[in-house]
């Protein structure tokens, strides 16, 4: 069965896992949503949805500097309670952060922060390209729905490969730290300086 990303994005917002870990379990349940969030609960991975409406503002400024001391990044990651943002598990995660943004130079967080107008720019140019390729009508949809994944997983720090381990995606690596501490885990903003360069920030 074809998985798409609709379906991937629902078990997503329905359980909090991360998009390939959404994406297993759908294939595993041949498609079905209750199943597959039965298979996320299982595996301990959609106990983030429970810690979804709680405040994370407790956490730590993590920075890095790049070797050549020409680029550099600080990010906000936050969590519920002084006491989880002073263990090893949540400052390595931190740590990990800030060294992926500064390689991988994500410009926004989340999907939902990418502005409509970019994103609507860019499926008209993925739409362009497949009729230039001279693709049919009918699958011309699938091709940039395809594209603008690749685009999320290039753009989008929750969405991107993390750095140190590419199975993984940011977003899971966070929702499995935060399963493994106990609490919710966020990113809420980050800024990367490359001398000479104005900063992006989130």
């Amino acid at each position: 069965m074809d998985i798409t990303p609709d379906l991937v994005k629902q078990l997503r917002e329905m359980t909090g896992a991360g998009m390939m870990d959404c994406k297993r379990a759908l294939q595993e349940s041949g498609g079905d949503l209750d199943k597959g969030q039965e298979i996320l609960r299982t595996k301990g991975l959609a106990a983030a949805a429970k810690r979804a409406g709680r405040v994370a503002s407790e956490g730590v400024i993590e920075s890095y500097i790049h070797m050549n001391r020409r680029l550099g990044v600080l990010v906000e990651v936050n969590c519920e309670t002084d006491f989880v943002a002073n263990t090893d598990d949540f400052k390595m995660l931190a740590r990990d952060l800030a060294m992926h943004i500064a390689a991988a130079d994500p410009r926004w967080i989340t999907r939902e922060e990418v502005p409509d107008d970019v994103v609507a720019g860019e499926r008209k140019v993925f739409l362009e390209q497949a009729k230039e390729q001279g693709k049919p009508e009918n699958v011309m949809e699938k091709i940039v729905e395809g594209k603008l994944e690749a685009f999320y997983k290039d753009t989008v720090l929750l969405d991107q490969p993390f750095v140190k381990d590419d199975a993984n995606a940011v977003g899971e690596l966070i929702a499995q730290t935060s399963a493994k501490v106990g609490e919710k885990i966020e990113v809420s903003r980050f800024a990367r300086f490359r001398l000479g360069e104005s900063s992006d920030a989130a």
